[in-house]
């Protein structure tokens, strides 16, 4: 089994790691793989073959990097294409989603706002998945139950829509504790067929998520209790941090590293 992290930025877009230091990092964390899905619209044709070579010469039997991409949709929709490192020339989601299946990639809808469920769920081509739990924006402790939920109905069209794990890697100090474990050899290749196929589970703590995302009952009632007390002590801290700005006053660096080890 290898142990990675999906849906990451480097400073190819918008991350504050450099494709080396993220390497380090995971090595010295024993991760065997990232899935890095930066802006597309932070590159040009130049920009993207550094982007894939770089992502190539820093990958080995020890370790290996799968390049893709997040494409930025209308409505601020975003999704995901693993292993899909060419422009949609679109942002009509659904376009997208065709395109990155064309080029033979794993289509994500990444972070699904709760108002968007029940546009997704009009959508004629529906993604390869849906990102359940994204510790960036879902947060460190629990995903929202309803997101779950939306992927299940989905299922319904779908059967082999699955449900997928992403820490959206961006800081240096953020959390990274929701992992990945992949059935498959250390090459490209076999790690997006197993992504592909559902052969991995999602790892926080001892919490296993299947790659199906069928949860009990009890679990999903567990997790939205967790969540909301988490989004209340995030609106706290937001309004706290609004309330210093209009005094003149600023949070320090110390304290907002912390904040983002957390959120």
């Amino acid at each position: 089994m290898l142990k990675g992290i999906i849906h990451c930025h480097s400073t190819y877009s918008d991350g504050e790691f450099t494709l080396r230091e993220l390497r380090e990092l995971c090595i010295a964390s024993g991760v065997d793989f990232v899935c890095m899905t930066d802006h597309a619209e932070a590159f040009d044709e130049t920009r993207l073959r550094a982007y894939v070579d770089e992502c190539a010469a820093f990958s080995d039997q020890r370790f290996r990097f799968v390049a893709g991409l997040e494409y930025e949709c209308e409505r601020r929709m975003h999704v995901l294409g693993y292993g899909v490192t060419s422009s949609a020339h679109s942002t009509d989601p659904q376009e997208v989603i065709r395109h990155i299946d064309r080029e033979g990639g794993i289509s994500v809808i990444a972070h699904p706002m709760d108002a968007m469920f029940e546009w997704i769920e009009s959508f004629e081509s529906l993604p390869r998945g849906i990102e359940a739990w994204n510790s960036k924006y879902d947060g460190r402790f629990a995903p929202r139950p309803g997101t779950f939920q939306l992927l299940n109905r989905l299922q319904e069209r779908k059967p082999e829509m699955q449900a997928f794990y992403g820490t959206d890697l961006h800081w240096k100090k953020q959390f990274r504790g929701l992992l990945n474990f992949v059935s498959a050899a250390p090459t490209r290749e076999a790690i997006l067929a197993a992504l592909m196929r559902g052969d991995y589970v999602g790892v926080k703590d001892r919490i296993e998520l299947p790659a199906s995302g069928q949860l009990p009952a009890a679990v999903l009632a567990k997790f939205r209790a967790t969540n909301e007390r988490y989004h209340r002590l995030r609106q706290f801290l937001k309004q706290t941090k609004k309330m210093s700005g209009r005094v003149g006053s600023s949070l320090p660096a110390p304290i907002k590293a912390q904040l983002r080890r957390i959120f």
